[in-house]
């Protein structure tokens, strides 16, 4: 029998914590289904894609999985129909998604995030569905890999493993005299517990310390931010799911204290966090969606091709973060970067 990554039991847990903390109904799906594909010129394909938040970075890889997709010669509106659902944070409804697309006999699952890629490959275990993702930190450590990349059954997809190195470099620069670096993290996520560890691991090495907090559910970050603020001497964010949602709870805690929020992608800088080594989730998506156009082409199955990672570390800086902080900004970090921007856009 093969073997469903984590309990049942413990999602459905994990669901009944959020809701309770949040003292609202489950969360709504965000649906949209494109139809109309043009069979004529050859195969068509249905693609269920399940994103587990709505979030920059996670929404820039499904643009970028569609182009991959589309440079492989898989396009929307031609020969290909998407049925995009949003589980809005909520492990629950990431699995009834992933268990609609079933039912729906898509021809394959887009899994967007570590939650909704397990809940994918649950979902699939008795099926000839292949699963695709994208954006899963720690593919081994979510039972959703071996540790050498192989696949575990129909079910392959892309890595974001975080240049954690590269952002301590970072951080150690832009504040010479910083010793104690804070991090929020949802328990319940694989790739942020593995990302911690990795923090912990190499913090040393760069004279810091790492003060980390664990959360539950989004109601618990303002709490826990405002008391992490007024520890430490900068905070930095992972790609969790949960602390993203809520990153302007974050930054509004950490602004009070007059500290910095290092992000981990371009989103989190766009929105107020003053840089980031990080990678680039379009590319990422992209990358994904050339593996997905091989499966669907019958080029490979998921079974046999092996976990990818996307490389590299660009670096983005916020000025406007900058001068609201009085943070002197080095113009290194300005001519450097990949990217500047001079503004603060809250989504």
């Amino acid at each position: 029998m093969k073997k469903k990554v984590l309990a049942a039991v413990l999602a459905a847990t994990m669901t009944a914590a959020f809701l309770a903390g949040c003292g609202s109904k489950p969360a709504e799906t965000n649906s949209t289904e494109t139809a109309g594909t043009d069979t004529a010129s050859g195969d068509a394909y249905t693609i269920g894609i399940s994103q587990f938040a709505e979030h920059g970075s996670l929404d820039n890889c499904k643009e970028g999985f569609l182009q991959g997709l589309a440079e492989a010669g898989i396009k929307e509106g031609e020969n290909l129909t998407v049925i995009y659902e949003n589980a809005q944070a909520d492990t629950g409804t990431a699995a009834t998604i992933s268990d609609s697309f079933v039912s729906k006999k898509v021809d394959m699952i887009c899994a967007i995030a570590t939650p909704s890629a397990m809940s994918a490959y649950n979902s699939c275990l008795d099926t000839e569905i292949p699963v695709i993702y994208t954006a899963v930190s720690d593919p081994a450590g979510a039972g959703l890999a071996e540790e050498d990349g192989k696949s575990v059954g129909n079910i392959t997809g892309t890595a974001d493993s975080l240049p954690v190195k590269e952002q301590l470099e970072m951080i150690r620069a832009m504040m010479p005299e910083a010793k104690k670096i804070g991090i929020l993290y949802t328990t319940s996520e694989a790739n942020s517990i593995s990302t911690i560890e990795t923090y912990k691991a190499l913090a040393g090495d760069f004279g810091f310390e790492i003060v980390d907090t664990g959360i539950n559910t989004i109601a618990d970050v303002e709490m826990a931010a405002k008391d992490m603020a007024a520890k430490v001497d900068c905070m930095t964010n992972l790609t969790d799911n949960t602390v993203v949602s809520a990153l302007q709870t974050v930054l509004a805690a950490a602004n009070a204290q007059g500290i910095p929020v290092f992000g981990s992608e371009i989103e989190q800088v766009k929105n107020g966090c003053l840089a980031s080594m990080g990678i680039d989730y379009i590319a990422l998506g992209k990358q994904t969606g050339a593996m997905a156009a091989k499966v669907l082409k019958g080029e490979a199955a998921a079974a046999d091709l092996q976990v990818e990672t996307c490389e590299g570390a660009n670096l983005y800086v916020n000025t406007a973060v900058a001068e609201n902080l009085e943070f002197p900004l080095d113009e290194e970090y300005i001519s450097g970067a990949v990217e500047t921007f001079k503004e603060i856009t809250v989504e």
